[in-house]
């Protein structure tokens, strides 16, 4: 686990707003052609967040997941006017929407959650050693690399 350190307190707050701004674009466009809108608004919340889980690991990952759950409970309450932008019910052409955006935005922020973390680590992998067709490791020929550059001595 890496140490947390006003760096990554910093890199939490940036994760927040973009949780904020993920939520709210999200919010805005699920509804906006059926069902392209809520898959352009499931894909943005993915895609923020595996970035900012790369980015600033598990600080900025905890961050965009409190930005995107606010903003989705801020925006689906009633508006002054009356106004919902998530609506539900018997009087919505597409009452279903606002729940597959509710619980597919949730399930984008776990999916993100379960990706390995080896995946966002910068570091080159060793080569790999050629194996034998039988998985004991080696070439099944010697090689010029494999044979001593001068003879053995008896």
């Amino acid at each position: 686990m890496q140490p947390l350190t006003p760096q990554s307190f910093v890199r939490a707050l940036v994760s927040f707003v973009l949780g904020i701004v993920a939520g709210v674009l999200g919010t805005v466009i699920h509804r906006s052609t059926v069902p392209w809108g809520l898959l352009a608004a499931l894909g943005l919340v993915l895609a923020f967040t595996v970035t900012v889980r790369a980015w600033a690991g598990w600080p900025g990952y905890v961050g965009i997941a409190g930005g995107v759950f606010l903003a989705l409970m801020v925006l689906t309450q009633t508006g002054p006017g009356g106004d919902v932008l998530v609506p539900g019910g018997e009087n919505v052409d597409h009452a279903w929407l606002g729940v597959a955006w509710l619980g597919g935005a949730m399930v984008a922020l776990i999916v993100a959650a379960g990706v390995p973390r080896r995946w966002f680590d910068p570091t080159p992998r060793p080569p790999r050693v050629p194996t034998r067709p039988d998985g004991t490791g080696g070439s099944e020929q010697p090689t010029a690399r494999d044979e001593p550059a001068t003879p053995a001595r008896p």
